[in-house]
């Protein structure tokens, strides 16, 4: 079995001649080596040739020459058929070429002492003198490093940032008059009555006009239905119903 001095390579050899590809131990980009042409492929054409053309002249000289080119043609599809086989001749054939090939493809590689891979000239810091695996050039490693950085930040500000802000959960208003989904207006959408809500004096929390009590702290809200009069008890200032605050001295209207 053939072994390569690289780790991965591709044997394209045919019966016509011999061709490998030796691919880098790093980046697995490939040297194509120069093709070699077999000897004994050139050998059983030169067969195939002469015996066409014995039977071609035997064709105007008579049978005895046609009986000659039958004998080399018929020798010509033997040697077809060891060739198919791949003959002992292509095999001795085949190991010196690719010993010859390998010693041409070294000088495309270099042997890193630190892993003993091969490596091509992109995966070789020149420098130091290893592979790009034990020794990552410094300005390719540093903007990597910066790269992996960048996204790492991205990611941690991305965690923290508040895109989008809402109520995750809604809730249906129910019309006090007929029971049933007001909507978001300030009528129901299937009644027609009034959606305001009335502040209560005592907690200030909001409530549905048709309530007797506080839903928040219970204040009865019947005995603070009632509006201000609308006079000033500080400054005798007449105010319109329904005033909360003076508009003369901004006395608190009770």
């Amino acid at each position: 079995m053939l072994q390569a001095f690289t780790r991965n390579y591709h044997d394209n050899s045919t019966e016509a001649g011999f061709e490998f590809t030796f691919y880098c131990d790093v980046c697995n980009d490939g040297f194509k080596s120069s093709f070699i042409e077999s000897e004994t492929y050139k050998k059983r054409k030169g067969a195939r040739l002469l015996g066409q053309g014995v039977s071609l002249a035997g064709g105007l000289i008579g049978g005895r020459a046609r009986n000659l080119a039958y004998t080399v043609n018929r020798s010509g599809h033997m040697f077809s058929e060891r060739f198919d086989g791949k003959s002992p001749e292509w095999l001795k054939e085949h190991e010196k070429a690719f010993e010859r090939i390998q010693n041409e493809a070294r000088q495309h590689f270099h042997r890193c002492p630190g892993c003993n891979k091969y490596v091509c000239d992109h995966c070789w810091n020149e420098d130091e003198g290893l592979c790009v695996s034990c020794a990552p050039r410094q300005e390719v490693y540093v903007a990597s490093a910066r790269a992996q950085a960048m996204r790492r930040n991205i990611d941690n500000a991305g965690e923290s940032a508040t895109v989008w802000q809402g109520n995750i959960e809604s809730k249906t208003t129910i019309c006090p008059s007929c029971g049933k989904p007001a909507g978001t207006g300030k009528f129901c959408n299937n009644c027609g009555a009034s959606m305001e809500l009335r502040e209560c004096p005592k907690c200030g929390a909001k409530n549905a006009l048709t309530v007797r009590f506080c839903n928040n702290c219970g204040q009865n809200m019947q005995e603070t239905a009632a509006p201000p009069s609308g006079l000033c008890p500080s400054c005798g200032t007449q105010n319109p119903s329904g005033t909360k605050f003076c508009g003369g001295c901004g006395t608190k209207l009770t």
